[in-house]
């Protein structure tokens, strides 16, 4: 699949198909994901949401920047206690279809 990018902007980072499938799904069921949930996940072909790597890094910068909630591979919720910020909430998924009933609930 093709999603053309405001601005003509290339992705070429696995851990962004998340978000973009969120922001699919989200523009046909005319449903918000909420503005404070950040996402990244790299999404098989089967619907899987496998792991990516520096989630450590990742969510740092995701709870420097104000998020209040990380949805992110299950694989990668396994954070050490130092890693783990504690004013974001990390939803770990396995399948697209976990990620958008979190994402669009």
């Amino acid at each position: 699949m093709y999603v053309n990018v405001a601005g003509g902007m290339t992705v070429d980072e696995p851990a962004a198909d998340l978000s973009i499938v969120a922001a699919v799904a989200s523009s046909v069921q005319n449903r918000a994901v909420g503005s404070m949930t950040a996402m990244f996940g790299e999404v098989g072909l089967g619907g899987e949401v496998r792991a990516i790597t520096q989630p450590a890094l990742r969510v740092r910068e995701a709870a420097r920047m104000g998020f209040e909630r990380c949805v992110l591979p299950a694989a990668n919720t396994d954070l050490p206690g130092s890693e783990r910020p504690a004013n974001l909430e990390l939803i770990g998924v396995k399948t697209v279809d976990e990620a958008l009933q979190v994402l669009l609930a």
